[in-house]
């Protein structure tokens, strides 16, 4: 039984799910597949990503695929709760609730996680979690299932090392069909939307400091500098730092850019990147924001402590003002910036990464006599069919091999 806000908001959140429905092509074509071939006839899939229309999309192409979908969040503040009713309506189950507490956000996911499913889909690695720990009971049907970000692969990996990971893993993010789209392309704009639209605020001609340079943190970086920013990096990784600096970007430690900083968007995957000691250089009226998985790297319980008053300024915008009257300010209360204070990933982007995890599920379940408890990367064929479908829909066509260029390329002879 799904538990969701209000039923009544189904038809705008259907609206939402009908409108990206028209910009999702290569899924559409997956759906056809899906629903003439029935891969996951007698499956139960749960599902955890954020909970608004994209994803809503891939539970139903899913359910297409003969699959019982349980579609849940994997943020409290992205999920949204007209289009939570409108897919509960559509015939999935689905556990979400806006802004709920963190005690009740794990309710959610146990709930999904009751069905003892087969497959999962998971988003940071909180369906994982409990079924290695409150929701064990659960675990006994699932076959595997695939994991959308960076941070929660990190943690896939951690778990093998270690012999606890609880079922066979696919690690959908290092997908070429995903990171340099959904992370490079889709974060960048997302991100730059969330913030503009929450602050209505200018970027041209402001300092910007980005913490990460992978895939997130380049588009984060890209976009920035096209807008008219001056753009700081900061990085642990010499070769990262390298990178940006040869793609243009000034390169220094956190705690020298925190001086000139107007805006702070983490895109790190890590803890403590902006700390107390940042905190006390900042500038007066400096936005933070973050970008990654959790909401971890910013150090905002710190901040709470420094502040004499927080007043939230603007929707989504909390300031906090500091014993020396500066104030500083916080979107998204330190989430994901671009699905706490925006509508996450264009369409398009979230086409191919949901594609991916479309036909990697489709391959778990195929090979679910062959897998062992370990995390997989998905297999070149899947991207490369991606690929073809995306390049289809956008009526572009790429030249093709010879038999003789493909021996040419295997081959060890020098003609």
């Amino acid at each position: 039984m799904s538990i969701i806000k209000d039923p009544s908001l189904a038809p705008s959140g259907r609206k939402k799910i009908e409108w990206v429905r028209s910009f999702m092509p290569a899924l559409s074509q997956i759906e056809k597949q899906f629903e003439e071939e029935q891969p996951f006839k007698g499956l139960r899939i749960a599902v955890s990503v954020h909970l608004e229309a994209k994803t809503a999309n891939l539970g139903l192409v899913l359910a297409k695929g003969g699959a019982e979908v349980y579609l849940t969040g994997c943020n409290p503040l992205s999920t949204q709760d007209d289009v939570a009713a409108a897919v509960a309506e559509m015939g999935v189950e689905t556990f979400g609730k806006y802004g709920v507490s963190a005690e009740e956000y794990e309710d959610l996911l146990a709930a999904t996680l009751a069905c003892h499913p087969h497959l999962i889909v998971d988003d940071g690695g909180d369906l994982i979690n409990l079924l290695g720990g409150r929701c064990k009971e659960y675990a006994d049907c699932l076959i595997g299932g695939c994991e959308e970000t960076t941070t929660g692969i990190h943690r896939l990996k951690a778990r093998e090392r270690e012999g606890v990971l609880p079922c066979p893993m696919m690690a959908v993010n290092d997908a070429k069909a995903k990171h340099y789209y959904d992370n490079k392309y889709g974060t960048g704009q997302s991100v730059w939307t969330a913030i503009m639209d929450t602050t209505n605020l200018i970027v041209a001609g402001k300092t910007v400091v980005v913490a990460g340079y992978g895939w997130c943190g380049k588009g984060t970086a890209m976009r920035a500098k096209g807008m008219g920013a001056d753009v700081i990096v900061t990085e642990v990784d010499p070769f990262k730092a390298l990178d940006a600096t040869m793609d243009g970007f000034r390169i220094m430690p956190m705690d020298e850019a925190a001086k000139y900083g107007d805006i702070f968007v983490t895109v790190t995957g890590c803890k403590d990147v902006i700390v107390k000691r940042h905190f006390d250089v900042m500038k007066d009226n400096a936005v933070l924001c973050n970008a990654g998985h959790f909401d971890c790297e910013v150090d905002i319980a710190t901040l709470k402590e420094m502040a004499v008053s927080a007043e939230e300024r603007r929707n989504n915008i909390m300031g906090y003002t500091l014993p020396d009257g500066r104030t500083l300010n916080v979107l998204g209360e330190g989430r994901l910036v671009n699905l706490a204070c925006g509508m996450g990933h264009p369409a398009e982007i979230m086409d191919m990464s949901f594609a991916v995890q479309a036909l990697s599920l489709k391959w778990m379940a195929d090979h679910k006599d062959e897998v062992e408890t370990k995390v997989y990367n998905v297999p070149d064929s899947i991207d490369d069919e991606i690929g073809r479908y995306k390049l289809a829909a956008m009526n572009l066509q790429i030249d093709t091999l010879t038999k003789e260029q493909e021996e040419y390329l295997s081959g060890w002879a020098v003609d």
